[in-house]
């Protein structure tokens, strides 16, 4: 009795502790089966399309979270109609006679007239539309970089009140973002000019005379003025003897003027976006007001322009392209209000090609020949024989013009710390006259393939080229 009325107690606290890791252990065994959601039954449909569910008691009341994704009806005991009205996922809960069921309604994305479309047309192809809030997004992988362009432009042409993002993918894409685009204008300028004339006058007290053809300026006799001669213009020689009244004007030039420019402005833009770059300067232009008369004036922006916009697209660039150099010409401009103000001389070229990286294209190419005559002669004196030259006169002028506009874009990527070239503070070292001796001398000749692809020369820029 005594050892049984002892183990009274150790019997009792063993009950004790196990019914406590009891009532401890089963919330804790029971934690990952309450984290864990049920699973409800699925119902899918497309937006814009209706279903129906059947259920296995009369419907008394139905809830459903969000009516702007889905709507629902019963239209029968054991039938509701449910109606997709946009994408997205919801909640519909039914309630009968001591029954109550939940569903998970599974509203997708209609398939688009744009991507039915691009299924037509590019069969075969992973081309994906989808839309949010004003953007088209395409995703997917095609198998060429026409396609993948195409592809954009129809989009864009569909839908041309959003804005198309092409991330369609290429075989042998780049991973290099960003495009610098160097551009090369090259132009030379000859002139020739050749005149010849000569104005034949006589001074004596009891005559005066003068042969010319108005081509060139002869002098007027005027009686009040000392000599009885006033001359305008001397040309090139002048002949005049006092004691026999008798003179002669002679117009005998040759002259010849070359001209050279080129340039290479360089800029780098991400791939999208629009980047320009301007190395010149603004000149004024007076501007008189209505009636008032008052003047302003307003600057105009001369010198090197580049404007442009890259588009990587697999392993090509398309770029849109207008680069620009224009100089002040005051030979050719206007006096306005006691002002002087130039004109421009442009070289401007604007247009949409297509290149791989590295390689060259010549935009834009011009050959311009000017050539102008101009002769006078006096009637039947300039017909006689040996002296009959003494009575014409002539001005010959010709003119030729080469430009050539070279653009070549090249992905890049930043410059590491180590490879930023030292700046050019050396005149000498700086300007290296043989590389533009040797650019003038190629641009002199004649273009004989018009434009065409050819390998540029490395950049020494400060970016450094992505082979």
């Amino acid at each position: 009795m005594r050892s049984h009325s002892r183990s009274l107690p150790l019997v009792s606290r063993f009950a004790r502790a196990s019914l406590f890791l009891a009532a401890t252990a089963g919330p804790l065994a029971a934690q990952p089966a309450q984290d864990a959601r049920p699973q409800f039954p699925r119902v899918q449909l497309t937006a814009g399309r209706s279903t129906v569910v059947i259920t296995e008691f009369d419907v008394t009341r139905i809830a459903i979270t969000n009516p702007v994704v889905a709507d629902a009806v019963v239209v029968a005991p054991r039938e509701i109609l449910i109606d997709g009205k946009s994408a997205g996922t919801v909640s519909l809960i039914v309630w009968g006679n001591g029954s109550r069921t939940q569903y998970d309604l599974v509203v997708e994305q209609p398939v688009t007239t744009l991507e039915q479309h691009l299924r037509l047309l590019f069969p075969g192809e992973d081309i994906a539309v989808s839309t949010s809030e004003g953007a088209t997004i395409l995703a997917g992988r095609v198998s060429s970089t026409t396609v993948m362009l195409r592809a954009a432009e129809i989009a864009a042409a569909s839908m041309p009140k959003t804005q198309v993002i092409n991330l369609l993918q290429v075989p042998g894409g780049s991973d290099s973002q960003q495009v610098m685009l160097q551009v090369r204008f090259a132009e030379v300028n000859r002139r020739k000019l050749t005149e010849a004339g000569l104005n034949l006058f006589a001074q004596r007290r009891d005559f005066s005379g003068r042969s010319t053809t108005q081509q060139f300026a002869a002098p007027d006799f005027d009686d009040e003025k000392a000599g009885g001669l006033v001359f305008s213009d001397f040309l090139n020689l002048f002949f005049f003897s006092r004691t026999h009244g008798v003179g002669a004007v002679l117009k005998a030039l040759q002259s010849t003027g070359g001209f050279q420019s080129l340039a290479e402005p360089n800029l780098i833009a991400y791939n999208g976006q629009e980047a320009s770059f301007l190395a010149g300067g603004e000149f004024p232009i007076p501007v008189v007001q209505g009636n008032s008369g008052s003047v302003t004036v307003v600057f105009k922006e001369f010198g090197i322009r580049l404007t442009f916009k890259p588009t990587i697209a697999g392993d090509v660039i398309r770029l849109k392209v207008r680069p620009e150099v224009s100089s002040l010409d005051f030979n050719n401009g206007l006096t306005l209000s006691g002002f002087r103000i130039p004109s421009l001389i442009t070289r401007r070229a604007e247009t949409d090609v297509e290149l791989r990286d590295g390689q060259t294209f010549a935009i834009a190419g011009l050959m311009s020949n000017m050539s102008q005559n101009d002769a006078a002669a006096m009637p039947l004196l300039s017909r006689l024989p040996i002296i009959g030259a003494l009575f014409k006169s002539t001005a010959k002028r010709a003119e030729q013009t080469e430009l050539m506009v070279l653009i070549t874009p090249r992905l890049v990527r930043p410059l590491e710390p180590d490879e930023v070239p030292p700046l050019p503070t050396d005149s000498e070292q700086f300007i290296d006259r043989n590389r533009d001796a040797a650019a003038a001398a190629a641009v002199s000749g004649r273009l004989e393939g018009g434009a065409g692809l050819v390998d540029a020369p490395r950049s020494d820029t400060g970016a450094a080229i992505k082979r």
